[in-house]
């Protein structure tokens, strides 16, 4: 019986370690009907783009807004102990002109981004200011002071003209050795919002053992209702959730990215599904209207070696063709052995379809177009 039971216990265990490593062929070959547009959104005279993973639709369909990380990868400056002086949040019209920007000093690094259906404009801030010693300082260095304003791992709700409507979280998050505040954060990914207002958040941006991994619930107005999740390769653990999507039956598909995955939930964070690995390692999600879901792979190769025979870009396909459905279209990325990050980190699709890539490595917001 104890054999048995050990027996028992190891398939059980294989069984969900195989879970972050995909047993599907990579799917490399789809067609791409897309034409790609580069410098299509135009920045202010003397403001060149910075990395972005941010990127989202206006409820009026066509203009497209953004969470930039000011003309570089983060809008604090730890060596002097000042925030950039650049607006964060970025609105451009279906041109790509610049038409509204804010969020100066209010976010280190901006990651994830949602307009909601009354039009507001959250963002997800990743990082914090707090005094660090510089790299390959005494481990007794003096370390710099506090900052005179500590932001970070918090999450804002804007009004469409910018002005702070909400705010999740404590100031600095939930710092690792802490006991947590279930309503605060340490490395918010993504969030966004249901029919009812209902606000969901995914967090956790690294792959150490003691990470934080889960999925946080709450109402409308902010109050903290409920989390699931933690560290792990089983079916409702996760590995860095990276980005949140809805379909046209009110499920959330997660991108649980390092397990190279998706993940399915009901709005009371009930598990359905976990699987639909021929997405590849998505740092990005959007489903349309059509139940058509995009997926933006970032770091396939250079970032996940053990990803390395899958390509990284944006892969195509139906929900409705199920979780063993074909690829249908894939945009792949230009370079082919960039030595980090590359491709659209995130990504969204606009009422015309066309398709938007937000790039931190490149550093740059691309424009994908349908060929005629």
């Amino acid at each position: 019986m104890r054999a048995f039971a050990r027996c028992l216990l190891a398939v059980v265990v294989s069984g969900s370690a195989a879970l972050a490593q995909s047993q599907v062929a990579p799917t490399n070959s789809a067609p791409n009907p897309y034409e790609t547009i580069e410098g299509w959104a135009k920045m202010p005279e003397g403001r060149t783009w910075g990395a972005t993973s941010a990127v989202d639709i206006d409820k009026d369909g066509t203009s497209i807004w953004v969470a930039e990380r000011c003309s570089a990868n983060n809008c604090w400056d730890g060596t002097k102990g000042v925030f950039s002086p650049l607006d964060v949040v970025l609105k451009f019209d279906p041109s790509g002109k610049l038409v509204r920007s804010f969020g100066a000093g209010m976010f280190v690094f901006p990651h994830g981004i949602h307009v909601d259906r009354d039009g507001n404009v959250w963002v997800t801030d990743g990082q914090d200011n707090y005094p660090r010693r510089a790299r390959g300082a005494a481990a007794d260095a003096p370390m710099p002071p506090m900052p005179a304003k500590l932001v970070g791992h918090q999450i804002y709700k804007f009004s469409p003209e910018g002005k702070l409507l909400l705010t999740l979280g404590k100031a600095g998050g939930n710092r690792p050795g802490e006991a947590p505040d279930p309503g605060s954060f340490y490395q918010p990914n993504d969030i966004t919002t249901n029919d009812k207002g209902e606000i969901f958040v995914c967090e956790g941006h690294s792959d150490a053992a003691t990470a934080t991994a889960r999925l946080i619930k709450f109402d409308r107005t902010g109050k903290f209702i409920k989390e699931v999740g933690k560290k792990g390769t089983a079916p409702g653990e996760l590995a860095q959730p990276h980005a949140l999507a809805w379909d046209s039956k009110g499920r959330l598909f997660v991108a649980d990215r390092s397990n190279n995955r998706i993940q399915i939930y009901d709005q009371d964070l009930n598990l359905l599904d976990t699987g639909w690995e021929q997405y590849s390692r998505i740092s990005g999600l959007w489903i349309d209207k059509d139940d058509m879901l995009y997926a933006a792979d970032s770091e396939s190769g250079s970032v996940s070696p053990p990803h390395k025979e899958w390509t990284r870009g944006i892969r195509v396909g139906s929900i409705r063709d199920g979780r063993d459905g074909k690829i249908q279209f894939f945009i792949p990325d230009p370079a082919t052995a960039p030595p980090s990050t590359s491709a659209a980190e995130g990504v969204a699709v606009d009422a015309a379809g066309n398709i938007y890539g937000a790039e931190v490595g490149p550093r740059a917001l691309k424009r994908y177009v349908r060929r005629k």
